[in-house]
């Protein structure tokens, strides 16, 4: 029998709530299922707007390293009997502490990198428009040319002078990651001082839908689930949309909210759109019942993306993907296998996909996605993948 392992979980909640969050507490069900003991050390970033200014004034030094966050991981380690330290954020308030105050207690760190942002302070490798890796061939000086962090110089040197001062101090080799995809640990292992052997993959997971997926009797509709911004290519959609929506009776459905809420509403209206509707935001479970109906679910992303879990989602649902090639999403999409591809930028080529979609015969596709779900992206897969990372991890 598995020795049942205590993991210290250490999360940094952003502002709004992520896909980070919800990978988190997947992760938490499913170790304590096993009999495993999880002990949660978490902050929040909402806690921010009550800082008195003293405090304040001194988050760009505690975002490098926060005292109050070391002695209390250190204090919890010593008290639980952690065997291992599981770390997913430390923006802003955690800060890289968490990885010092474990090892002081002889404890190793596993690091899930969700982002680029050990890499790139904006974490998408994305700005102006376009994809951006400058930081990694010309060093991150380039981020704060840019603003790259939140649109802000002065955040963004913040976010610079931490990841070169915890580079110097060689932290980043003593620790062991997770990356979501090899494309993530591609990108990752540029950063030399990390070495391969510490560097291991392994995919989000979802839980399986109650009953199997229905291949057949699906509506003639295709989704879209996100927020409504240029990034995630909202743009690009509505203007494939608009070259095939009078060639096709079917319906496009776009769930949820963003920036580009307004300019959707406008651009639909302005060229007469046919059969889309603007779901807004709309409840979890309402989108994976969407997902089980749709004909395909559409990605148009412009970024790398971390780890899309709504691909996988669509998956577990047996629903095809039609996705933009590009990082992630065209790693994960198999061109007519589980789902088709288009150019990235490209209404033109978004459009092709959608009719090439509309007038297919999907089944096989879904079939498809369906079996990659049960192979790489389901619950038992996932832990024993996970629990072999954390015993090479423990040298056992």
């Amino acid at each position: 029998m598995d020795k049942k392992l205590v993991i210290l979980q250490v999360h940094n909640f952003y502002r709004l709530p992520g896909g980070e969050d919800t990978v988190i507490e997947n992760e938490r069900r499913l170790l304590e299922s096993q009999g495993h003991r999880v002990v949660r050390y978490f902050r929040d970033n909402k806690e921010l707007k009550d800082f008195s200014v003293f405090r304040k004034l001194l988050l760009p030094l505690t975002t490098i390293f926060n005292p109050k966050t070391y002695r209390e991981v250190r204090r919890l380690i010593r008290a639980e009997h952690i065997d291992i330290v599981h770390v997913h954020n430390t923006l802003n308030l955690i800060s890289p502490s968490v990885y010092y105050a474990a090892l002081a207690e002889g404890v190793p760190v596993v690091q899930t990198v969700h982002n680029f942002r050990l890499l790139c302070p904006g974490a998408t490798f994305y700005r102006d428009g376009h994809i951006c890796e400058d930081c990694l061939t010309h060093g991150l000086g380039c981020a704060v040319k840019h603003s790259c962090y939140r649109g802000s110089k002065l955040q963004t040197l913040a976010c610079v002078i931490s990841t070169k001062i915890h580079r110097m101090t060689g932290i980043y080799g003593k620790l062991n990651y997770i990356c979501l995809t090899e494309f993530n640990q591609e990108k990752l292992l540029k950063l030399k001082q990390i070495r391969p052997e510490r560097v291991f993959v392994k995919p989000n997971f979802v839980e399986k839908s109650g009953n199997d997926p229905r291949f057949d009797g699906r509506k003639t509709q295709l989704l879209y689930v996100g927020r409504l911004e240029k990034i995630k290519g909202t743009d690009l959609l509505l203007k494939a949309w608009e070259q095939v929506c009078h060639q096709t009776d079917a319906r496009l459905i776009l769930c949820g909210s963003g920036p580009m809420e307004d300019w959707c509403r406008e651009y639909i209206e302005s060229r007469s759109l046919t059969d889309i509707e603007l779901a807004g935001t709309v409840p979890h479970g309402e989108v994976l019942r969407r997902l089980e109906e749709a004909r395909a679910l559409i990605l148009p992303t412009q970024v790398y993306e971390g780890f899309p879990v709504t691909i996988v989602e669509a998956f577990s649902r047996g629903t095809p993907v039609i996705g933009t090639n590009i990082g992630n999403t065209g790693r994960l999409v198999n061109d007519g296998v589980n789902g088709l591809l288009f150019a990235p930028g490209s209404s033109e080529s978004l459009a092709r996909a959608l009719l090439n979609c509309l007038h297919t015969d999907m089944r096989g596709m879904g079939e498809n996605a369906y079996r990659d779900y049960v192979t790489l992206y389901s619950e038992d897969v996932n832990y024993g993948i996970l629990l072999d990372i954390y015993h090479r991890v423990l040298g056992e």
